[in-house]
């Protein structure tokens, strides 16, 4: 399989770090552009930075937009991924610098140079959303859109129960996305606890693996811990299932062609995902939503990713 040009939006966070060692690994990344969202701006960045350092990469970051597009989050993930959003294991502080170039015009400009790229987006849709204000073409350019985010049942992970954190974040960001782009992949975070991985297999990868392995073992604790408090079912990777169905849109075994938007003004359900799942509503698909995926082949691209294969 030829690798794809990957152009990542991302906001590491615990499960975005194994999605961009999936992307090293699997895929040519052209850069990562650095949103707020599980923890803040300054914390996101410095995280981009030590992943490129871990893993020798020559691929640009670029710091984002710090807050969402018009009202402040009232919670980030921190509670989750450590208050540094890498587990607060203290790492030192990453050689590689940030760019000067904002994520916005970085996506604008990447597109431009390299038409046929894949963009993941694994974070809020911040970024993503500022630069298809300033250059509305910008969705004609990119040849996929594979989103991390949405509940599309409403079973989702925020305070407001059925939203998605990346989408309840900011939901007029997200609005922006998925009204722009005529199609996108979907990965929701339902998908992503379907598709959860045992923990002793799991473990045996990290002990396998090389300093891929021993660093997301370290950053992982935080996260791991928070899931078994809440009673959820083994390790959940959903960045990572979004980054598989990226790198290889062919491990997607089953998903729905489906009208998707985003609740902005409810009192219970602001940011959550709405699917017109009877297609009652006359509106053209805009999403496909991914359902199953190959769970032998997702493990595979993980462990070589860890360096475990």
């Amino acid at each position: 399989m030829t690798q794809p040009q990957l152009l990542i939006d991302t906001d590491p966070g615990v499960d975005d770090a194994l999605a961009i060692l999936m992307a090293h690994a699997h895929a040519e990344v052209l850069g990562l552009s650095v949103a707020a969202g599980n923890v803040g701006l300054a914390h996101t960045v410095r995280n981009a930075r030590t992943l490129v350092d871990l893993v020798g990469g020559a691929f640009p970051v670029f710091a984002g937009c710090p807050t969402p597009l018009v009202r402040r989050p009232e919670e980030d993930a921190a509670f989750v991924h450590g208050m540094d959003g890498f587990g607060d294991v203290g790492f030192a502080e990453p050689k590689v610098a940030a760019a000067t170039e904002s994520a916005a015009l970085a996506l604008i400009r990447l597109t431009r140079e390299h038409p046929d790229l894949t963009l993941v987006a694994l974070a809020p849709l911040t970024n993503l959303a500022l630069a298809v204000r300033l250059d509305p073409s910008l969705p004609e350019r990119v040849k996929r859109l594979v989103i991390m985010g949405g509940a599309v049942t409403g079973h989702g992970n925020t305070g407001v129960v059925p939203a998605e954190f990346n989408v309840g974040f900011d939901p007029e960001a997200a609005h922006v996305v998925f009204e722009a782009f005529p199609f996108f992949e979907l990965v929701d975070w339902e998908a992503t606890l379907r598709h959860a991985f045992d923990e002793t297999e799991f473990d045996g990868w990290l002990a396998r693996g090389d300093h891929r392995a021993r660093f997301f073992g370290r950053v992982f604790g935080t996260a791991r811990a928070f899931n078994r408090k809440r009673e959820r079912r083994g390790i959940i990777a959903a960045d990572a299932l979004a980054m598989a169905v990226a790198i290889d849109p062919s491990i997607v075994t089953r998903a729905e062609d489906r009208h998707v938007a985003v609740e902005l003004d409810g009192r219970l359900t602001r940011g959550a995902t709405v699917v017109d799942w009877s297609q009652r509503l006359g509106s053209q698909a805009n999403a496909r939503i991914v359902l199953e995926i190959d769970q032998a082949r997702f493990g595979a691209m993980v462990r070589t990713a860890l360096g475990s294969a």
